[in-house]
């Protein structure tokens, strides 16, 4: 059985407190784009030689780290704990490049929550598969449905968005990650945190024009200071007609909104990941 563990990016990330236990409170939309891994499980023969209950196969885009301190593992073992399933072999390719503020090894963790339930069908539900894939990682609820929503908390409170789906059907958004790796830990420590004037959850309903000047990411000034390639390439997509650009999550991926469907962004940005895609 497979599924395809899809992208996010953010539409706006404010850092608004920090909280007692060290972690940061925020305010953030994440919205699901069409650039997706590929995740297969296969049950695993009784004989098969192994000293663990899966087995991780990873094709694909790099992945660092060993395969069982892989999310999509320990997704398995959490889930192992409370239900009876058999051993596997589990598949997974990469597309959604790391480190990037894109969420792709979070999907894949929740995906794969969503793949033994209905493999196994262990009928757990949407609520409860949230609440497994939130002791993961802070955005990895979010993916359990892959709905536009607005978080808050730590990234792990979740509510409709409300928007802005009906703004960006039908657009088209450009993907730049350079060979560049922010430490979101680091870049924490650069910001003061502070509550916007407007919520991006508004912001995001308003017509797609308007988010140039209000919608904003609050890590990138204290990113692009350490970085500028990638403030480069926000401006250059902003040059190439994009109605809205902005780095997502941490970085170091870069995101333009497009109206018509852009051309020559991979001759553009050369030697970095480039994808373009409707929304």
């Amino acid at each position: 059985m497979i599924n395809f563990p899809c992208a996010k990016i953010n539409l706006g990330l404010n850092i608004v407190g920090q909280r007692a236990d060290g972690y940061h409170d925020l305010e953030t939309v994440f919205y699901p784009i069409p650039l997706t891994d590929a995740l297969e499980i296969k049950l695993m023969d009784d004989a098969f030689p192994s000293e663990y209950n899966c087995d991780l196969k990873v094709t694909g885009t790099q992945v660092l780290g060993s395969e069982q301190d892989n999310l999509v593992v320990k997704a398995y073992n959490l889930i192992a704990q409370d239900f009876q399933i058999p051993r596997i072999h589990i598949h997974l390719h990469k597309r959604i490049p790391s480190q990037a503020g894109l969420g792709g090894g979070s999907s894949d963790a929740a995906y794969m929550i969503r793949l033994l339930d209905e493999r196994f069908r262990l009928n757990i539900g949407n609520a409860e598969m949230e609440r497994y894939a939130a002791r993961l990682g802070a955005d990895c609820a979010f993916f359990i449905t892959s709905e536009p929503s607005f978080a808050t908390g730590i990234g792990d409170v979740l509510s409709p968005a409300d928007g802005p789906k009906g703004n960006l059907n039908g657009y088209y958004i450009t993907i730049v990650k350079p060979d560049i790796a922010v430490s979101t830990k680091e870049a924490y420590q650069l910001i003061v945190p502070r509550k916007p004037a407007k919520s991006c959850r508004e912001i995001v309903k308003q017509p797609i024009e308007t988010w140039r000047k209000e919608l904003v990411n609050d890590f990138e000034q204290p990113v692009f200071q350490r970085h500028p390639q990638l403030k480069d390439i926000k401006e250059h997509l902003y040059a190439c007609g994009a109605l809205y650009a902005q780095m997502s999550g941490s970085g170091s991926a870069v995101f333009g909104i497009f109206h018509e469907m852009p051309h020559d962004m991979s001759a553009i940005f050369r030697n970095m990941f480039t994808t373009t895609m409707k929304l």
